[in-house]
């Protein structure tokens, strides 16, 4: 009956982890509270570790629903359609550095930091507005680039920095890297599915590295805990399917102010929980 009861927890909590990784909202501020009031009953290390293979299942879904656009080899492709994939796979790249210069040197400090309450609330709120300003002054700009493979090298890198934000808890990954791309004439389909492509390298290389790190520490799992990971990934990776095809489809006729004021609704509500929860 334990195990039954840890499998929901496990379900439930992929569930969102495979909608907010996605939508540029924060998962992690989902996640911790999810983690408040849905609390899975494994031991630390074991909830760290879930932490990080529930995104491998989301980053399954993007390479299964892109694999044909990010595979260079594909048979079904001219010459020239290959080196444009080569080339997006390049300029990929480019924008990954800036994040994982700073995300190596730095990570463990940031998520000492400001992985608690308030710092992901305020970083909500903040970029909540910003989503909201951004939107409303490219309302009637014509975006230079439409397609991902009109982004050049240049615009590539400055994503990029942009990406380095979302080393901040609260920040969202795919929040930084589209309204970065927002902001240097990308459009929004094209900065959202720039941002998917992002996402592959960043976090299989983090969730490998920890994934290294906690076997290398000796951690040991009891079947309980087993069935837990796999449940939570298997949910993150079938939700984060629905979830990337709707957000691609809503890009296209939608802005992203929604999701700002989202943003900003959740970052309040955490505040007020915090201000209760220290004062109960």
């Amino acid at each position: 009956m334990q195990t039954f009861i840890e499998i929901l927890k496990a379900i439930f909590i992929g569930i969102v982890q495979g909608i907010t990784e996605w939508l540029p909202v924060s998962s992690t501020g989902h996640m911790i509270i999810a983690n408040e009031f849905v609390n899975l009953n494994v031991s630390d290390g074991c909830w760290s570790l879930f932490e990080v293979i529930t995104q491998l299942g989301s980053i399954l879904a993007v390479i299964i629903l892109f694999f044909n656009k990010l595979n260079p080899f594909a048979k079904s492709k001219t010459q020239l359609e290959k080196k444009q994939t080569w080339t997006l796979w390049f300029k990929v790249v480019v924008a990954v550095l800036p994040a994982a210069v700073i995300g190596i040197i730095f990570e463990d400090f940031l998520d000492k930091t400001f992985y608690k309450f308030v710092p992901v609330a305020i970083a909500l709120i903040v970029y909540g507005i910003l989503f909201i300003v951004i939107e409303r002054i490219n309302k009637n700009r014509k975006m230079k680039y439409e397609s991902v493979y009109d982004i050049d090298y240049p615009t590539a890198l400055k994503i990029g920095c942009f990406q380095v934000l979302s080393l901040i808890p609260g920040t969202s990954r795919s929040g930084s890297t589209i309204l970065g791309a927002s902001c240097v004439g990308v459009s929004r389909t094209a900065a959202a599915e720039f941002s998917f492509f992002l996402a592959i390298p960043v976090m299989l290389g983090a969730s490998l590295l920890k994934v290294v790190k906690f076997l290398l520490d000796g951690l040991s799992l009891n079947s309980t805990e087993i069935i837990v990971l796999i449940t939570g990934t298997l949910t993150a990776f079938l939700v984060s399917l629905f979830v990337i095809k709707f957000l691609m489809a809503f890009v296209k006729k939608h802005s992203f102010e929604s999701f700002g004021w989202y943003r900003i609704a959740l970052g309040i509500i955490l505040v007020i929980y915090y201000i209760i929860k220290i004062n109960i």
